[in-house]
């Protein structure tokens, strides 16, 4: 009878190795085929943009280029009209600002929510997430009269100055973090005459680097590839961004195909190497906030 049960026990450790081998085979293979879907665009994007207009014609898009050229990118990077390099320098300018902005403000307010006590703490919480329910298009009009007003419109500083005041998400996923600090790091700095401000730049924010590196990441992407917001606010040619001069750039060249994809990798090189530098820190921020 032991025999016999310890038979069953080792046939059953067997089956569940082999489900979970399965399982994980299932999962890598799921992977992969969503990994193969996202990177097929961009291989068509890339691939196109080293071929010349005779040969986007004659070939098919899947086809890699017969003829390799970096003409192309040398035609776009020199275009008069739509000068690539005055856009890259606007779009760093704008991005770095609001970044710096978000990470400042926000990791602030994930302080007080997460680790101080005040009357109407958890309802004020409340209140700032329920922002997160209202779309952007509802603010854009009174935004911009608002602007119009104090005379920012066709300035950077609509583009900029609102992120130095936070935004629920990221306030939401620093809070979270913080919360999982342990509080006797706190008390123990408090102790030894610490100020909030001590205890917050000192102790908190060198243990947060993942979390924020997750938000400066977030943040640089959005503001990156923002393109509402500069077409709304910015009215000079020399002021504009990457996003808005792309657009430009497609309608002067109408159906050159390989001139478009070209300004497409262009634009979306640096948000790819910081995807692949931060992307160690990127996962596991959003494990560690418990995001799901």
């Amino acid at each position: 009878m032991s025999q016999l049960t310890h038979e069953d026990a080792r046939k059953a450790a067997q089956r569940a190795e082999l489900s979970a081998k399965l399982t994980r085979a299932f999962i890598l293979l799921v992977l992969f085929i969503g990994a193969i879907a996202f990177i097929i665009p961009y291989y068509v994007t890339l691939a196109m943009s080293f071929k010349d207009q005779s040969e986007v014609a004659t070939t098919s898009m899947w086809s890699w280029p017969k003829n390799f050229s970096f003409e192309n990118y040398v035609t776009v990077l020199t275009n008069r009209n739509v000068v690539f390099w005055m856009l890259f320098k606007n779009t760093v300018f704008i991005t770095s600002l609001v970044t710096i902005g978000t990470l400042f403000s926000c990791s602030l307010g994930a302080y007080a929510f997460g680790r101080l006590e005040f009357a109407g703490k958890d309802r004020l919480f409340l209140v700032l997430i329920g922002t997160m329910m209202l779309p952007g298009m509802v603010t854009m009009i009174p935004g911009y009269v608002l602007y119009a007003k104090i005379h920012w419109v066709n300035t950077f500083l609509p583009l900029i100055v609102p992120a130095f005041f936070g935004s629920a998400f990221n306030i939401f996923l620093l809070r979270q973090f913080f919360k999982g600090i342990p509080r006797e790091l706190d008390e123990a700095a408090f102790l030894d005459g610490a100020s909030h401000w001590t205890v917050f730049s000192r102790v908190l924010v060198p243990l947060s680097g993942p979390a924020l590196a997750t938000v400066g990441i977030f943040t640089f992407m959005g503001a990156w590839r923002d393109l509402v917001g500069p077409i709304l606010y910015l009215n000079d040619a020399d002021k504009q961004t990457l996003e808005v001069g792309l657009r430009t750039y497609a309608a002067l060249q109408g159906e050159k195909w390989n001139l478009m994809m070209t300004g497409s990798v262009l634009v979306s090189i640096p948000i790819i190497i910081l995807f692949f530098v931060g992307q160690r820190y990127f996962v596991k921020g959003i494990v560690m906030t418990g995001i799901k």
